[in-house]
Parts: structure tokens; C-alpha cells; sequence
């Protein structure tokens, strides 16, 4: 459910775009809520004094008794979910702790693995593994730490633009697709506040896939990672994607991992 304010502020966006109001309806009907995380530069003035709530790569900081995973997949991204804004995402995650992504973002991971470090525990920075593989040195790649802001956004589903008032606006004038499109992006930069968040890690909401999109049926997104918001010279996309129950009762060994390019 977006806010009625998002709401208000599409409209008015479908109005400027010279958009019917029926198909703005139709859009956050069809629409979801996600936060994007973002750096600092990406932040509009009036979001300076947005908390953080991410770091991408480093090294994990794990429980007494738990080392870095079995695959060995790099860290990726660690989620503070306490400093997570309340009340905008429609899938549940701990209310506290960190949320740990470990996963091959530049070939295709074998396994991944998302952990749930609760608030409290006793924790201490792992270093990367050193392992000799046929007789080679090898560690797993340690990004370089970088702060992420969550900023609330809003998503569409695939199917959005088929819907009767959306349709029949289409079917009326050739132009009118490009016009959707040019109302999208401006609804979507709206919903952000005006933030910026082409290249960034989004959680929940629909997935944005180069390929086919992995949340359909039961499957819903956890988590949208790009390659270059990790680091600028991995172009890909790992999407991450599980049950609703499957992720509000924190069963993450069950969640399916793709990547594309």
C-alpha cells in the first residue's frame, strides 16, 4: 500500500504528464513499495539527514561460534534492519540485527547465503578465509565498505500496462507509450523524493530484471543487488527471491538466488 501522499503526488505527476487520472489509479494499484539504497551522493538536500542503513562489502562482523560461510561467497551487503524506515515494505524482515548478503555477484554464485545476526549478540570481524585450491593462494574477494541510505520507493508489476483504462489509453494515439514511459520514471523519482536510484540495491517490491523476472507465483523479491552498486566494474544484477513465509519467518537457507547480465 503506498501512502497518501505517494499517492497525491502521482496524481499530480499523471496530470503534468498529461496522463489520465484512471491510469495513475490503475498504476499504484498495481504498484508496490521497495526501499532503495543509495549513497550519499545520491540523496536530494532534504534527505542529507537520512540514517544509514547499509554497507556494501567489507568483512562481516558473525556471532561467537559462526564463521564465514561454507561457499565462500564474498560479502556483499550488510543491513542494519533498525535502521530501516517502519511501515513501508510489505514483506516482513527482523525488526533488529543485521541482515548479512554473501554472494558471487561477478560469475554465477554456486550458493549464496543470507544471514540473521541478532541485535545484541557477540560479534567479531572475520577475515576472509585464506584456502590453498590445487595448490594456489586463493580468498574470497573483499569489496571495498561503502554506506547506503534507505530511501522508500515505489515498484510496478509487469502487467501493469495492461490493465482496461492503462490499455485504452495506450490504444489511442501511437505517442501514448512514450508518454507512459516518461510518467513512469517522473512517478518513480517522485516516490523517491527525487533521489537518484538507477545503479543501487532496492529490497522488496517487484524485481526490475534485464531477463525474465523470478518473482512470479509464490516468489516475491527480498532483495535486488547491482553488480556496479558493489563495485563499478561488475556489471550484473543478482536478484534474490523467496516465499513471504518463507522470509518473514527468517527460513533464508530456502531463498533462490539469480543472476543476469
Amino acid at each position: 500500500m503506498t501512502s497518501p501522499m505517494v499517492e497525491q503526488l502521482i496524481v499530480r505527476t499523471a496530470e503534468t504528464h498529461n496522463v489520465p487520472e484512471p491510469v495513475a489509479q490503475e498504476m499504484l494499484t498495481g504498484s508496490r513499495p521497495c526501499l532503495h539504497l543509495i549513497p550519499f551522493q545520491d540523496l536530494t538536500p532534504q534527505q542529507k539527514e537520512t540514517r544509514p542503513a547499509a554497507r556494501t562489502g567489507g568483512l562481516p562482523a558473525l556471532p561467537d561460534g559462526i564463521d564465514w560461510p561454507d561457499g565462500r561467497e564474498p560479502l556483499v551487503l550488510t543491513v542494519d534492519c533498525a535502521a530501516l524506515p517502519e511501515g513501508v515494505l510489505d514483506i516482513e524482515l527482523p525488526p533488529d540485527g543485521s541482515l548479512l548478503f554473501f554472494a558471487d555477484i561477478e560469475y554465477e554464485p554456486e550458493s549464496a547465503q543470507v544471514l540473521h545476526v541478532p541485535a545484541g549478540a557477540r560479534t567479531g570481524e572475520r577475515t576472509a578465509p585464506y584456502e590453498l585450491i590445487e595448490g594456489e593462494p586463493w580468498q574470497p574477494k573483499v569489496y571495498e565498505p561503502g554506506v547506503l541510505y534507505p530511501i522508500p520507493g515505489l515498484t510496478l508489476a509487469p502487467d501493469w500496462r495492461d490493465a482496461p483504462a492503462t490499455s485504452a489509453f495506450r490504444d489511442g494515439d501511437a505517442d501514448r507509450d512514450d508518454a507512459l514511459d516518461r510518467f513512469v520514471d517522473a512517478a518513480r523519482q517522485a516516490a523517491a523524493g527525487g533521489a537518484a536510484h538507477g545503479v543501487s540495491v532496492q529490497l522488496g517490491g517487484f524485481s526490475r530484471p534485464w531477463q525474465s523476472a523470478p518473482d512470479e507465483g509464490d516468489l516475491v523479491l527480498l532483495a535486488q543487488i547491482h553488480g556496479q552498486a558493489i563495485d563499478l566494474d561488475v556489471y550484473t544484477q543478482t536478484l534474490i527471491v523467496g516465499t513471504r513465509e518463507n522470509i518473514s519467518r527468517r527460513r533464508y537457507a530456502s531463498l533462490e538466488f539469480e543472476q543476469q547480465v
